[in-house]
């Protein structure tokens, strides 16, 4: 969870593993603990295990309003480095393949850009541990049942806790349901939905409106380690009371294979580099497959 950052905008950072329905849940007994002792263990599972987590490369597919990107990927020390090897489907044009092996240049032999690129991949990892630990004090918990080795639990806005940051306030404003790997007690699924206007400088600045959803999707990729499989986020945000524009996002990463721990990003990019387009069209289609 921790490696993952949505891009719908620097304040809204959430994750999740498939969300299974409510009705194919069974009423099985829930755990000898109480659901808000559950989710701090989680929230210290997440936390902890962060610490020693592996490093990968990954397949993603990623749709907006204008159009479908297949993005190659692979984390380093210094954060994720990115390829665009797919746009709508087909090979990039010789153009766009130029600025985007001109852009890896850049980040590759230039220390102000690596610099830049850490201090990016730090604030968003940071971003992340402080909305993840908010999970036990901005929320209320209870269980609404279990299956498919998850427990399943709702969650609401805490009356009693006071949002401090333009973070909290966002995330304090959704309820939904989150999901629980009941053996390894990891974030399995999160599923939340704004459920009041959120005014940024008194709704001078900016509004994200009432309404607005979103799903996560995780997966276990090896015994430590759990990854963004799918992810869907639709938003409705006003800026400065004139401009009004929906952020929507939809993504499927997969085809996960692990790399060398605390590789450079010029080993990122070797990565990269060493790919064949024909193998990646392959993978790509059966990450379509899993939509």
């Amino acid at each position: 969870m921790m490696r993952v950052l949505t891009r719908t905008t620097a304040m809204l950072v959430l994750w999740i593993p498939a969300i299974a329905t409510k009705q194919a849940l069974t009423q099985e007994p829930a755990p000898p603990i109480s659901p808000a002792q559950l989710v701090r263990e989680v929230v210290y599972n997440e936390l902890h295990d962060h610490q020693v987590h592996g490093y990968w490369r990954y397949l993603i597919e990623r749709r907006t309003q204008n159009g479908t990107l297949v993005e190659q990927q692979v984390e380093t020390a210094a954060g994720p480095v990115t390829r665009v090897v797919l746009g709508n489907g087909v090979r990039l044009s010789v153009e766009a393949r130029q600025q985007e092996q001109a852009r890896l240049d850049r980040l590759e032999t230039s220390s102000q850009e690596q610099t830049r690129h850490l201090r990016q991949y730090r604030q968003d990892e940071a971003r992340i541990g402080r909305i993840t630990a908010l999970l036990p004090d901005a929320f209320l918990f209870e269980y609404e049942g279990a299956g498919n080795g998850c427990y399943r639990l709702h969650f609401a806005p805490n009356p009693a806790y006071p949002p401090h940051s333009i973070e909290a306030r966002i995330f304090h404003a959704m309820s939904g349901t989150l999901l629980v790997d009941a053996r390894y007690k990891r974030l399995a699924g999160l599923e939340g939905h704004v459920d009041e206007n959120v005014d940024f400088g008194f709704g001078i600045l900016g509004r994200l409106e009432k309404g607005g959803w979103f799903k996560l999707t995780r997966i276990r990729v090896s015994p430590t380690d759990w990854k963004t499989a799918r992810l869907e986020m639709h938003m409705n945000i006003r800026a400065l009371l004139v401009t009004s524009f929906a952020r929507e996002t939809s993504e499927v990463r997969g085809e996960f294979a692990p790399v060398p721990a605390g590789i450079s990003v010029a080993q990122g990019i070797a990565l990269l580099d060493q790919t064949q387009l024909s193998g990646l069209a392959v993978a790509s289609t059966r990450l379509a497959s899993n939509r």
